[in-house]
């Protein structure tokens, strides 16, 4: 049964400010639209099979990889929580959830 998922206000933003920055680079919206349609595909992935994404060295926390993305989630019993999505191409020292 597929859990539950809840994005934090931290990852709408991010979301919000990816595709802005996509849509001011390439002056059209095509783009964003199809990065939108692979993070929810992603993200329905995550809610059916919550282990698919990479461990790290927090308990619980995962990582799913889209592109050049990286979506971060915490699994709870019944609840996924996507606290991030930070592109690869940052410093990762600046990566924290």
């Amino acid at each position: 049964m597929a859990k539950k998922v809840v994005w934090s206000l931290r990852a709408r933003h991010d979301r919000k400010d990816i595709f802005n920055y996509w849509n001011k680079r390439n002056k059209s919206n095509h783009y964003s639209i199809r990065l939108n349609q692979l993070f929810s595909q992603a993200v329905s992935i995550i809610s059916n099979s919550p282990k698919i994404g990479k461990m790290t060295e927090e308990n619980n926390i995962r990582i799913k990889i889209v592109r050049d993305y990286l979506i971060i989630y915490e699994e709870f019993e019944n609840e996924i929580h996507i606290l991030t999505i930070f592109s690869s191409h940052q410093n990762p020292a600046n990566l924290k959830f």
